[in-house]
This record gives C-alpha cells, sequence and structure tokens, in this order.
C-alpha cells in the first residue's frame, strides 16, 4: 500500500474562518481625525472653486477644528455615559441622531456666543478675519460632527 502524502495547495484559498460583522468598533480617534478632514476638504473646495481666501482659512480652523472639538466631546461623552443611559439606547436610532442634531447646534451656538465674547474682551489686533464668521461656522460644525458620531456610536453598538 502508497502512503504517499500529497501537499494541498488551495489550503490558504478555501479557509473556513468566520466572515466579520460590517458594524466596526467605535473608535473615537477615527471620529475626530474625520470631523476635522471632511467638512474642512469640504469647504477648502468651496474656497478654491470661488477664490475666497477667508474661507480657505476657516476651513482649516473654525470649519475643522470647530468640528473635531465638537466630535471629541460628544465621542467621548457617548463612550463613556452613552451606554447607561437606557433611553439613548432604547429608542430608535433616527431619533436619537436628531436628539444629538439638536443639542450639538445649541452647543455650537452656546460657543459661539462664549467665543465672540471673548474675542470683544480681549480685542485681538481689530478682531480676525474669520471672527465675524464663528456665528455660522460653531453651530453648522457641532450639528454636523454630532450628529455623525452620534449615528456612528449607534451603529457600532448593533452586533
Amino acid at each position: 500500500m502508497n502512503k504517499t502524502k500529497y501537499s494541498d495547495t488551495t489550503e490558504g484559498a478555501y479557509s473556513t474562518r468566520p466572515a466579520r460583522s460590517g458594524t466596526k468598533a467605535f473608535g473615537l480617534w477615527r471620529e475626530v481625525l474625520m470631523a476635522y478632514v471632511s467638512p474642512a476638504v469640504t469647504a477648502g473646495i468651496g474656497g478654491l472653486v470661488t477664490a475666497d481666501k477667508i474661507l480657505l482659512l476657516r476651513a482649516l480652523t473654525t470649519i475643522g477644528g470647530a468640528s473635531a472639538l465638537f466630535a471629541l466631546l460628544i465621542g467621548l461623552w457617548l463612550r463613556a455615559k452613552g451606554k447607561q443611559k437606557r433611553w439613548l439606547v432604547s429608542t430608535p436610532q433616527w431619533v436619537a441622531v436628531a436628539l444629538f442634531a439638536l443639542g450639538g447646534s445649541m452647543l455650537g451656538l452656546l460657543s459661539a456666543c462664549v467665543t465672540t465674547s471673548i474675542l470683544e474682551i480681549a480685542k485681538p489686533g481689530d478682531f480676525l478675519a474669520w471672527s465675524s464668521h464663528i456665528w455660522t461656522d460653531f453651530p453648522l460644525s457641532a450639528t454636523i460632527a454630532s450628529t455623525i458620531a452620534s449615528w456612528r456610536w449607534r451603529t457600532s453598538l448593533k452586533k
């Protein structure tokens, strides 16, 4: 009887390991990075197309920076306290995201109010070129960042 051992060349091609699920874990650094890059690139393209130098400056500072800051704050809160809030986990996803969008816009308005008040007190060199746009940049950035962060956080809970 011939007991020659043959090598299996298809061993790696037909593995039987389980497939990964489509949802990823909530990574805060990824959310903050995307919250900065997405609006900054979008506003930067808008500034290039319209040849608006102030919009290019705002894209990198108030628009991208505020969005990253709000995504960091909301992401930290969601990671620390989000699962403990029963209403947040049990409500439909779109309701929770809408509430976070509303809360984000309120947080953005509050931060715009505080920032402009501090700038009026400090009077940094006849105000900066972008200081008049804070009232639109902060609430929009906060709304977008809170919407995206809360949506992706809720999606990561479904496993």
